[in-house]
């Protein structure tokens, strides 16, 4: 479906009004229909100077899907069949830390995934894949988020732990103060298997968190509650619009990185094995890698 496949293009996942940045060209909003469903939405698609970008809705127009009913996998299947290289994910979170006061933005490079109710990868059906998580962002997604920050003189961190729940429910106390013992900075629903899926799509990914409250943990302060959540994103919207604009005034046409390669030795069943619907539902992640030339198919390393 992408027409221009040597350009790189940035892809924002977040809320509704992301997209209306100013400058924005060539904008129409497009249907996608992947081998996992629908996305949560039409994606956006439009320029920005000579840069190529895309806008998902997470949670679609109007905030209609909770976080366990959107399809991720379709999600980042269709910003990929779109000829997305590089992926911003804004989330709003909780604060675990008294320094994340509402209002501050976190560079999130880690998570500890506690979701239990979503489809967390594409392979499976006779293809067996494992990609590493280590490292779970693009470094140099990062970067530019960092800088787009400072630049706009806005309060952020550079490095946090997202702890990641199911959801829709809030946390308890318990949990609350739970977490904030195993040292994570950050809570919310959304970045997995977000970034997990990303990853195996070769999809450079990078999280951008925007603290909203408190959780529950800080006795000083009200529990979260979903009217705040929402009052905070509001107010945040022309602020994250800002962000990401700067971001993408210094995004380079450069896409090589550990991402674009994650699934080169990843894939472990041998490809004469796989049943051909699998592979062919999969081609959009693995087509680089299957070698058809000899009499049997064989992975490309």
């Amino acid at each position: 479906m992408n027409s221009d496949t040597n350009a790189p293009m940035l892809a924002v996942i977040g809320g509704s009004g992301l997209y209306d940045l100013p400058g924005l060209t060539d904008t129409r909003w497009v249907s996608v229909e992947t081998p996992w469903g629908a996305p949560s939405d039409q994606v956006f698609l439009g320029r920005l100077d000579d840069a190529r970008l895309a806008f998902l809705p997470r949670h679609g127009r109007g905030h209609r899907i909770p976080p366990s009913e959107v399809n991720y996998r379709a999600n980042i299947a269709a910003l990929k069949m779109l000829g997305a290289t590089d992926v911003m994910a804004l989330s709003a979170v909780g604060g675990l830390r008294e320094a994340l006061p509402p209002g501050s933005f976190v560079v999130v490079d880690q998570f500890v995934d506690r979701t239990f109710a979503r489809e967390k990868t594409f392979f499976g059906r006779g293809l067996v894949a494992h990609v590493s998580m280590a490292h779970p962002v693009c470094k140099r997604l990062g970067d530019h988020l960092e800088a787009a920050l400072q630049a706009k003189g806005l309060p952020h961190e550079r490095g946090g732990t997202y702890l990641v729940i199911e959801g829709p429910q809030f946390s308890t106390q318990a949990e609350s103060h739970l977490y904030r013992q195993w040292g994570c900075d950050v809570i919310g629903m959304t970045n997995m298997p977000e970034a997990k899926l990303a990853r195996e799509a070769e999809i450079a990914y990078a999280s951008l968190s925007m603290v909203t409250d408190y959780d529950c943990w800080h006795e000083e302060e009200e529990a979260v509650t979903g009217e705040g959540v929402m009052e905070v994103l509001r107010k945040n919207v022309a602020l994250a619009q800002r962000v990401v604009r700067r971001a993408i005034a210094v995004l380079g046409p450069e896409v090589a990185n550990d991402c674009s390669s994650a699934l080169a030795m990843a894939l472990i069943t041998d490809p004469n094995l796989v049943p051909a619907d699998t592979l062919q539902s999969l081609q959009p992640l693995i087509g680089k890698y299957l070698d058809r030339s000899g009499g049997k198919l064989a992975w490309r390393r």
